[in-house]
């Protein structure tokens, strides 16, 4: 009882004390406009301070690390500077101006000069402003340059490391020795993004896949040359963990990233359809039905004979047209009945009707 009303004491005393602390505290002065500007940020524009920090703005993380690559093809030569190399490719200067690449490399030269522009990518230029017909005395980016596919490659990876090129090393096109110089080009403006070689991804990948470029003129395909979509969609051209170069691990989860309802999970399911769509798709396009390899039923009795229906091979007298008609060739064959193909939900769906 004691100890309680000595801390009732406490606490009165403290309170009465605050009291008395405000009521005789001198009344404070009202801020004035000087106050207030020095409490504000600095917002002269011409400052040393602001000048400073927009050097370092110009300095982008990335071209700031820009450095003068190594050609071992000419291990004497010195760098001279983006001038010297001006003086001669006035034509390729004009082209390069408006890249992403001079714009961010002279930004960070601005702010740090050291930078340098064209000999980050080409390499020390003394050798080449000496005798410029000589192979090799810079980095060149063509397929008839003296410097190798894989030091042509090795100069870009310097910067383009890691990310969509986690798995270059080992893909089907650094084996078959592609040079980044074969589908972009980095010296001018061909493309609206990616510096490709060509107009847009579509005409870049159909340099070399001419078959597929054919495929997606067929009756049925996918929507590549109305614009929907391009190659980059379903594929990375610089390295996956699949042999196609698959941008999921499965072609399933591929075909789910736009046919999500095709994923499931169903009640009862179509094995081929589990397996792979390219069982009974082909991804490109083709001239059957829904991008089928083969028109129905003949491409469902690849698997089902014998089951459920009498033993017919149906032909092309089966149809409606035809010697002997039969109604499971007639509208949309299987589809007619077997409607839920993907996988059906429905309690009574084990045969998919439904």
């Amino acid at each position: 009882m004691p100890t309680r009303a000595a801390g009732l004491a406490g606490t009165w005393a403290g309170a009465w004390l605050l009291l008395v602390a405000l009521l005789f505290a001198p009344a404070h002065a009202q801020q004035t406009r000087e106050d207030f500007a020095r409490s504000l940020p600095a917002s002269d524009f011409t400052s040393g301070q602001v000048r400073d920090d927009a050097k370092r703005f110009l300095a982008a993380p990335g071209f700031a690390n820009a450095r003068v690559a190594v050609n071992p093809l000419a291990a004497g030569a010195q760098p001279v500077g983006e001038k010297v190399c001006i003086a001669c490719h006035q034509l390729e200067s004009e082209h390069f101006t408006h890249t992403v690449h001079a714009l961010g490399l002279h930004a960070a030269a601005q702010a740090d000069p050291s930078i340098p522009v064209c000999e980050s990518c080409h390499g020390p230029g003394s050798e080449h402003a000496r005798n410029p017909a000589g192979k090799g005395s810079i980095i060149g980016y063509t397929r008839t340059s003296a410097t190798p596919v894989q030091q042509q490659t090795e100069v870009c990876l310097t910067c383009h490391t890691g990310g969509a090129r986690e798995h270059w090393a080992g893909s089907v096109h650094q084996r078959n020795a592609l040079s980044c110089s074969d589908c972009h080009n980095p010296m001018a403006n061909f493309s609206g993004q990616g510096l490709l070689a060509r107009r847009s991804i579509n005409d870049t990948c159909a340099q070399c896949h001419q078959d597929v470029r054919q495929q997606f003129g067929r009756r049925s395909h996918m929507p590549l040359a109305e614009g929907q979509m391009s190659c980059a969609d379903c594929h990375n051209p610089h390295g996956t963990l699949t042999a196609p170069l698959l941008k999921t691990a499965t072609v399933n989860e591929t075909c789910y990233t736009c046919h999500a309802e095709k994923r499931g999970p169903f009640l009862f399911e179509h094995a081929p359809v589990r397996e792979s769509c390219l069982n009974c798709h082909t991804p490109h396009g083709s001239n059957q039905h829904a991008l089928l390899v083969a028109p129905v039923p003949l491409l469902c009795q690849q698997c089902h004979s014998q089951l459920g229906h009498p033993n017919d091979l149906q032909t092309p007298a089966s149809l409606a047209n035809g010697a002997h008609p039969d109604e499971r060739l007639i509208g949309r064959a299987c589809l007619t009945c077997h409607a839920q193909v993907h996988g059906s939900n429905a309690p009574s769906g084990p045969k998919f009707h439904e």
